[in-house]
């Protein structure tokens, strides 16, 4: 009359008991280990207790109980907004520095380091060379 089989109509869940000890082993998880989620409490009950329940099961269990753990969302950093740029208003104010390098066609790589006056736009220094150690630098700047 209603095309559905008998056994769908009148099923009946079974295993109580297992459900049972499903459930007191996710509280005693839960209540002990307060940050475990679901993964980490079934793979405790597959791999130590060594239940044998299905993954599915446990949580439906798991869910029935509430145990759920909140997703924390993630928090914004508010950032500052960044100064604005000074604008030099005589020379020799504002420096810039600036290291560029390229390659020789040997292979050999080179550095140029230039110094520029922000206020003239023109370049004070100009070094070129394989290495720049730091005392090469200061040289040059102090120069």
């Amino acid at each position: 009359m209603f095309a559905i089989s008998e056994h769908g109509y009148r099923y009946q869940a079974k295993n109580n008991e297992a459900n049972q000890t499903i459930a007191y082993h996710l509280i005693t998880l839960t209540a002990e280990n307060r940050d475990w989620g679901f993964g980490l409490c079934f793979a405790w009950m597959r791999n130590v207790a060594q239940l044998p329940f299905n993954h599915k099961r446990v949580y439906r269990i798991y869910c029935e109980l509430a145990l759920n753990l909140r997703i924390k969302p993630k928090r914004r950093l508010s950032r500052q907004k960044p100064e604005i740029l000074k604008e030099p208003i005589h020379p020799d104010q504002i420096w810039s520095m600036d290291f560029i390098h390229d390659q020789l066609s040997d292979g050999r790589s080179y550095r140029l380091f230039n110094v520029l006056d922000d206020y003239r736009r023109e370049g004070l220094a100009m070094d070129a060379s394989l290495s720049f150690p730091a005392v090469r630098v200061i040289r040059t700047l102090d120069r």
